[in-house]
């Protein structure tokens, strides 16, 4: 399937977050997730859409961009600095589409992952801290994190010895995600690839 997701991990101070859906074009994604079509700029990298977040702050619009491409059969948005990517996920996959968005942060709080299907947050969790889960279907995951060796049987308990560095806990609970989705982001898609962007206004508050 390619280069997956797990490799993500050590992107921790790089981005803010990933997005992909699948059922709409990258396009799409991005005015979903509050780009302003009409700014969309010619395809960038990721150093040129670092530059971009001082351009849309002094009108007010907050500094969010998010640059967005395509792999594997799902559109990906890659989030940079303010945009209230969280609060929209579930307007991402409304009218039948999927999304799946990954947070990167240190171990306090923890890196998450979160799905969304048809308009509806159905769950999410913490990598590392997979035993408090959220959304209408908390436990939808479970079974898929119990095969993947990242809960114990009974879902109510991490399966990592205590002295598993956080990175490699991390990598397992991405590649469960990245195997149940058939996800897959390769390295050069987010720093090389030249891929448009747009400006995103701030999200409501969760």
């Amino acid at each position: 399937m390619g280069d997956g997701i797990r490799w993500l991990v050590g992107l921790e101070h790089w981005m803010s977050g990933v997005v992909f859906a699948r059922g709409i074009s990258p396009h799409e994604l991005a005015v979903r997730m509050g780009g302003d079509p009409g700014a969309v700029t010619e395809p960038i990298t990721d150093a040129e859409a670092w530059d971009l977040g001082e351009a849309y702050e002094a009108d007010g619009d907050g500094d969010g961009v998010v640059r967005v491409g395509e792999q594997e059969g799902w559109s990906f948005a890659v989030e940079y600095g303010d945009t209230g990517g969280a609060a929209r996920l579930a307007e991402v996959s409304r009218l039948g589409a999927e999304a799946v968005r990954y947070a990167p942060m240190r171990e306090h709080p923890p890196a998450t992952v979160f799905y969304a299907r048809d308009g509806v947050t159905l769950c999410g969790f913490g990598l590392g801290e997979e035993i408090w889960r959220w959304g209408q279907e908390p436990d939808l995951l479970v079974p898929d994190l119990v095969r993947g060796q990242v809960l114990r049987p009974d879902g109510a308990a991490l399966l990592a010895a205590e002295d598993e560095p956080y990175t490699e806990v991390r990598r397992r609970t991405l590649g469960v995600v990245e195997q149940r989705f058939g996800l897959s982001l390769s390295p050069s898609s987010l720093k090389d690839a030249r891929l448009p962007a747009y400006p995103v206004r701030p999200a409501p508050a969760l």
